[in-house]
């Protein structure tokens, strides 16, 4: 009986639904948890799929994104150490549309590492090693529908599970700004 049930939610869900594609890119500013380390800067850029239920109050957006994540410290050398990590996020976001321009979010995202690039003074390392291939986590925020398709948003992303950072218990935190282009809309 769940079954049927849970296919026939599904479906109804389908048909009332609406479907969009968008790209979006912005700034970041990504840390280490449990860490005196400084904020570095970086960047991300992606797309999402917006599907909107006919009521237009909850959307699902599930979305692929490029993020670079790290943070930069002064070791006890003198020497600064910067680690950028470049990661492929993969959130799935639930919108709640609080009014017709703004919306808040929040969702589960996986993120698996692409690249590293570790430096301290002269001497640079790209090995993937030191850190876990990947981190599983969270993503909360506020959305701002500007015009014909356009969008800002604010969003914070929590790493829940840990990088084993060289054996060190830390995951990512990154504050993101971001402008973005839905497209039909």
């Amino acid at each position: 009986m769940r079954k049927i049930f849970l296919l026939f939610f599904l479906f109804a869900f389908a048909v009332t639904a609406q479907a969009q594609f968008g790209v979006r890119a912005g700034y970041s500013s990504a840390n280490f948890s449990n860490s005196d380390f400084s904020s570095i800067g970086a960047f991300h850029i992606g797309g999402y799929y917006l599907v909107k239920t006919s009521a237009d109050l909850v959307s699902v957006e599930p979305g692929i994104q490029y993020s670079g994540k790290g943070y930069s410290t002064v070791a006890l050398d003198g020497d600064e150490v910067t680690e950028k990590l470049g990661y492929v996020d993969i959130p799935v976001l639930i919108r709640l549309n609080l009014m017709p321009a703004l919306n808040v979010f929040a969702g589960p995202q996986a993120s698996l590492l692409v690249s590293r690039n570790y430096t301290k003074g002269n001497i640079s390392n790209s090995s993937l090693e030191p850190v876990a291939g990947y981190e599983l986590g969270a993503l909360v925020g506020v959305g701002v529908k500007v015009a014909a398709g356009l969008n800002l948003q604010a969003s914070y992303d929590l790493g829940l599970s840990s990088l084993n950072y060289f054996n060190t218990d830390v995951s990512n935190r990154v504050l993101k700004l971001s402008i973005g282009y839905t497209f039909g809309n």
